[in-house]
């Protein structure tokens, strides 16, 4: 762990017992079955923790005009948008992140920035290029994040 997510650690974000990164993991899995990948094949399931403690997923959705695919991450942040559980004054504690593939995975720029704009402090879990899980706050994913309030 670096930064922030070092000083302050897992166990500090304002979770309820019952949700560890563990069940994060576990529903980002399921939400990557739903996945609509029909053109790459690839499917990513994210699993987001509000600071109410309600978890939201979201899977990737792809599109016949590749630039309108929306990423998981980004489902399950609008999913809990839409729902009225997460604006940017009810900051996001958590994401998940994870592919069927087991394969490397983390946030892509666009969703790093809508994660930072979320919970800058928010923690995000991901496979790394060394093959293991990590926990980076999306501070550290995003050095010079903004935003614009």
């Amino acid at each position: 762990m670096r930064g922030a997510q070092a000083q302050r650690g897992w166990s500090a974000v304002s979770q309820p017992s019952h949700v560890r990164a563990e069940e994060l993991l576990a529903a980002a899995h399921q939400a990557a079955e739903k996945a609509y990948a029909p053109f790459s094949g690839f499917r990513v399931g994210a699993a987001i923790l509000t600071r109410s403690g309600k978890v939201f997923t979201g899977c990737n959705v792809e599109n016949s005009s590749y630039g309108l695919t929306n990423c998981a991450e980004r489902t399950a942040i609008f999913s809990a948008v839409a729902a009225g559980q997460l604006s940017a004054e009810d900051e996001l504690e958590a994401v998940a992140v994870v592919n069927h593939e087991g394969a490397i995975c983390s946030p892509c720029g666009a969703c790093r920035q809508v994660i930072f704009e979320f919970g800058p402090e928010a923690t995000v879990i991901f496979r790394a290029h060394n093959g293991q899980m990590v926990e980076l706050t999306a501070r550290d994913l995003l050095p010079e994040g903004f935003r614009l309030r």
